[in-house]
């Protein structure tokens, strides 16, 4: 068994996002891998007007998801839910798709159709740079309100600006209709409300809760290794 992480929006690094169960699964056995998002500006050309998009994404999970034939789960966060539903389609050696605080597309569905039309408040959009993020000065109570402070203090370095084309354009397949899949509901999450998560878990296998904020797999690392463990 391999673990596929793929992170969410705004953010680089994701191997750094994911550090901490990735450590308690090696202890375990279980290797796991954070591709690249181009369109967070983490391969060549940065993110913006012109700049690489979700079909970027796509191809970028997909070659790592093709690279190897053993049983793998694939964690998707949050934007990552988006990328996932097009990236594990069709591919025999994903086995569970494990879905954290997540976005379950339909086929021509696209991130802006989760939403109410308007930016959330801990978002900063800048249309003429074709960019956003997330507002440095509310990411800890937003999203981090329930890890320590020296992974708060860290979270910063680790933010991005993202093509904000990626919240308009429409996927081409959803593998959560193809694969097992479970949701985790982080209870305490400040960004997506609980509510709203729910109403997402609803296109998945099983549902799970954590009484945790947006990034269990920080605040609450043995929990999810323990979930992972147990697909």
């Amino acid at each position: 068994m391999r673990v596929v992480f793929v992170h969410g929006a705004c953010v680089r690094d994701g191997s750094w996002w994911w550090h901490r169960t990735a450590e308690l699964l090696q202890e375990r056995g279980v290797p796991s891998v954070a591709p690249a998002l181009p369109s967070c500006g983490e391969v060549g050309r940065p993110g913006g007007v012109g700049g690489p998009g979700l079909s970027e994404d796509v191809a970028a999970v997909r070659q790592v998801l093709q690279a190897g034939d053993e049983p793998t789960v694939v964690v998707a966060h949050s934007y990552g839910g988006i990328v996932t539903a097009e990236a594990a389609a069709g591919i025999g050696s994903v086995r569970h798709l494990l879905l954290v605080s997540s976005y379950l597309p339909e086929v021509g569905q696209s991130l802006s159709e989760f939403g109410d039309g308007s930016p959330a408040p801990f978002l900063d959009v800048d249309p003429d740079a074709g960019t956003f993020g997330v507002r440095p000065e509310l990411l800890v109570d937003t999203f981090l309100q329930d890890c320590d402070p020296e992974i708060q203090r860290q979270a910063t370095d680790h933010l991005a600006r993202q093509s904000v084309q990626v919240t308009g354009q429409p996927v081409g397949a959803a593998a959560w209709r193809q694969v097992s899949s479970t949701y985790v509901v982080c209870a305490q999450d400040r960004g997506t409300p609980p509510g709203l998560q729910r109403e997402f878990a609803r296109r998945a296998g099983s549902v799970v809760e954590l009484d945790a904020g947006h990034h269990p797999f920080l605040s609450q690392p043995a929990e999810v290794r323990d979930l992972l463990l147990s697909l």
